[in-house]
């Protein structure tokens, strides 16, 4: 079975595709047959297509086009159709693909797990949009350009990142606000669910002990970051919420703040909607406190020579980080096993040294040795660590597959 993965962002389209045996997904997650990629950030109108596959054969190409919505048509079917056409050529035809599954970031109250696509579905996703205005729309796109493409024969399914954290409990989920708001949906959300999902059950995998067993903190820290406590293999805590923009401080998003502040803005100095979305998504985080980037990597070389305002970014940043830890334990009422996941997690030595360094008393304690090393999913405890600390390439596409892959099973 061959199964596509549409993983559509504000400025970039990734896409994967899966071949299954007919036993199924592997305890072991599978490389994709072919990988494809665009960027749409480069230049207005103009769209990057790279395209590589397991074999080995790769592609480029740069297209061209006036208005944002063409380029981004034209794109998508162009790096689909290298999938049957070309030198990356993988299958034979378009009806080669089994199913679809798309990457959807919000869904509301409503869906739990995975969604096969019907009008009463992107109606749906449409009516979100508020709630996720830079991923949403997209998510729709590709929805919509690949329905076109590969016709009704190919089921297409909505992955949403809010359906794993649909297991909070309304401790967790609702916040201290009037009972009018709470049913205007204001509640938790939380985002990045694939990830966090993904990689508790690979942590289990590692462990060798079913995920039903373990108390997991799930650190997933990219541009974007958050949080999850899982427990019995549920979420049962998470630092997003009601959008991305709450919780731990990010490459440029500011996480939790007083909101008294924004109402002191908007009063004393004018400040409206826009600007506050501008301040807060664009121009927050360790972007904004360091005055040059929100680039983890960036932040770590200026601070290492000595930039006083990167050094301050970073502090921030793992102080509220490990406060997050400590809280996600408490939710949790104890610790089995601690991830680190995506771009920063995954690569920033210091970031996981300083931020399990001041937390002994949870029973975490880093090898030096271990958390230097590279590639691979990984333990980086040491031998007095009384808890398991392991590295997890995040692989969002993968459980994406495996759940389009159970749809189409059953």
């Amino acid at each position: 079975m061959n199964v596509l993965v549409l993983n559509a962002g504000s400025s970039s389209q990734k896409c994967s595709l899966y071949r299954f045996s007919d036993e199924g997904p592997p305890a072991e997650p599978l490389d994709p047959v072919w990988e494809g990629a665009i960027d749409f950030g480069h230049s207005e109108g103009q769209a990057e297509i790279t395209v590589e596959t397991a074999s080995g054969e790769s592609l480029r190409e740069t297209l061209s086009e006036c208005d944002r919505t063409a380029i981004r048509k034209l794109a998508v079917e162009r790096l689909l159709e290298t999938l049957w056409k070309g030198p990356a050529q993988v299958i034979d035809s378009k009806s080669a693909i089994n199913a679809v599954g798309h990457r959807v970031v919000h869904g509301g109250s409503q869906y739990r797990e995975a969604v096969l696509i019907d009008e009463r579905v992107k109606a749906a996703i449409r009516e979100l949009t508020p709630l996720a205005p830079a991923h949403n729309p997209v998510n729709l796109a590709g929805i919509e350009i690949a329905q076109a493409l590969l016709k009704d024969g190919c089921p297409q399914f909505a992955v949403f990142d809010t359906a794993f954290h649909r297991t909070l409990p309304n401790a967790a989920a609702l916040y201290p606000v009037p009972q009018s708001w709470i049913e205007k949906g204001i509640r938790r959300y939380g985002f990045h669910g694939i990830s966090h999902q993904y990689c508790a059950n690979r942590a289990a995998d590692l462990l060798n002990e079913s995920v039903e067993n373990l108390r997991l903190v799930i650190c997933h820290l990219g541009n974007g970051c958050s949080l999850s406590a899982v427990k019995n293999g549920q979420s049962i805590d998470t630092t997003m919420g009601f959008t991305p923009l709450d919780g731990l401080m990010m490459g440029t998003r500011s996480g939790s703040v007083d909101p008294g502040i924004l109402i002191y803005l908007m009063r004393e100095h004018g400040y409206d909607h826009e600007q506050l979305n501008q301040q807060l998504n664009k121009a927050s985080g360790l972007k904004g406190v360091s005055g040059l980037s929100g680039d983890m990597r960036e932040i770590v070389s200026a601070m290492q020579a000595g930039n006083a305002q990167a050094k301050q970014a970073f502090d921030v940043y793992i102080h509220r980080l490990r406060s997050g830890i400590a809280a996600m334990t408490a939710s949790l009422g104890g610790l089995d096993g601690l991830v680190f996941t995506a771009g920063v997690g995954e690569h920033a030595t210091v970031v996981r040294a300083e931020a399990c360094e001041r937390l002994g008393f949870l029973g975490l304690d880093v090898s030096e040795r271990k958390n230097m090393e590279r590639g691979g999913d990984r333990a980086i405890s040491s031998a007095q660590s009384k808890v398991p600390i392991w590295v997890i390439h995040t692989r969002e596409d993968w459980q994406i597959a495996t759940q389009c892959w159970q749809f189409v099973k059953d």
